[in-house]
């Protein structure tokens, strides 16, 4: 591991970048908190009235399209654009992609007004963005994380995307590299939204540092602090609470000492 990674959780804490989200329903508050834990300031604003107000504040934004609605993918739509003239990092969650045609049309939609972009799911949804034909189990993936490698490359190549492969193993890949993150909790399946707390805190490291660098050390800060909570945790119900004091208390020495990559030579 490269000192880099580990400097950059101490530079999100010095910085406290804005973090705009349109996110679902269902995550906001995990979401929120997880930022706050990590150091950043978080804002979920989704009316079209006042999107390009907000982003034009903000340090990166991260748009979710998990609970998707028409009003919404309109203000999606204008955020990334604004984002895309104000230069700031820009995250795609494509969660469900490939359940539905209107979901699948949406992210890829997204992702070619957002190019170049950050884009982070898992292994079905990566491959439903890359135009495979997969099937999803609701929100949930039916692949493993490295079955997922191929359409993540294209994608990167493509829209010279970073592509974030989150499963037990967490695949980074960029046009020129591709890093494997062996952190990480069973329990982290167990709840929701842990993969849109990573989405979310991609952001918050995107505003702080070139995109392939802060993709891995959020998966780092994500899957650490998985396993420091796994350690006190009863269950899931006691996951969370411990996650986020453990991800508060995370900093640059501590995802130093306990990271697990692997670096794969193009």
């Amino acid at each position: 591991m490269t000192a880099d990674y580990a400097l950059l959780v101490d530079r999100v804490r010095s910085h406290q970048p804005l973090v705009h989200n349109i996110t679902n329903y269902v995550v906001m508050n995990f979401t929120a908190n997880a930022l706050l834990a990590m150091g950043a300031s978080p804002i979920m604003a989704h009316a079209l009235e006042e999107m390009e107000d907000m982003v034009s504040l903000a340090s990166a934004l991260v748009v979710n399209i998990g609970t998707l609605s028409r009003p919404w993918i309109e203000a999606m739509k204008l955020a990334i654009a604004t984002a895309r003239r104000q230069q700031i990092p820009i995250v795609l969650d494509p969660v469900g992609a490939g359940a539905t045609p209107l979901r699948t049309r949406t992210a890829r939609e997204l992702l070619e007004l957002g190019t170049p972009m950050l884009v982070r799911g898992n292994a079905s949804e990566i491959c439903a963005l890359a135009n495979e034909t997969v099937k999803t189990k609701g929100v949930d993936s039916t692949l493993a994380s490295d079955q997922a490698i191929e359409a993540a490359q294209l994608l990167a190549d493509q829209h010279n995307a970073t592509v974030v492969i989150s499963g037990k193993v967490d695949h980074i890949i960029t046009e020129q590299s591709h890093v494997e993150v062996h952190n990480g909790s069973a329990l982290m399946a167990q709840i929701t939204g842990t993969g849109c707390a990573a989405s979310a805190l991609l952001g918050a490291l995107a505003a702080v540092a070139d995109p392939g660098d802060a993709a891995v050390a959020t998966m780092l800060a994500m899957g650490i602090a998985g396993e420091l909570a796994d350690t006190q945790a009863q269950g899931p119900g006691t996951f969370v609470p411990h996650f986020l004091d453990a991800l508060a208390a995370l900093d640059g020495e501590q995802l130093s000492a306990q990271a697990r990559i692997k670096i794969n030579l193009a």
